[in-house]
């Protein structure tokens, strides 16, 4: 049975990527497993492979959504999407890591959404 924190982070998968493509990304992959954690959307943006860590929240009681995301959080990441690109030879190999933070309402809207681009940089 699917948790109540995993549809809403499933759900916020579902509108960030369709945040990103709004903006002329292309989706590769998602929901991507790995022995170092998923990888939640694996998009494309002018040639580069991005790796797209989605938080979603549905009140700041925790804080906000992408202070959540740690440099332990982020060395996972950068782990999960070494190993994609391995897997995926084919695909150039310049990336990026990318954060969408989500924030819904009780009803499942959305009240806000940010986009942190290149978080390692």
């Amino acid at each position: 049975m699917m948790t109540y924190q995993k549809k809403i982070g499933n759900f916020g998968e579902k509108i960030a990527a369709e945040f990103l493509k709004e903006q002329g990304y292309q989706l590769l992959d998602q929901q991507y497993t790995t022995r170092f954690g998923e990888l939640d959307l694996v998009m494309v943006d002018s040639g580069s492979v991005v790796f797209v860590e989605v938080k979603t929240r549905t009140n700041e009681k925790f804080g906000l959504p992408e202070a959540s995301v740690t440099q332990e959080k982020l060395e996972r990441i950068q782990n999960a999407g070494l190993l994609w690109l391995q897997a995926h030879p084919e695909i150039n190999d310049f990336w990026r890591i990318d954060v969408i933070a989500v924030i819904l309402d009780q009803h499942n809207k959305i009240t806000d959404i940010q986009h942190f681009i290149n978080v390692l940089s």
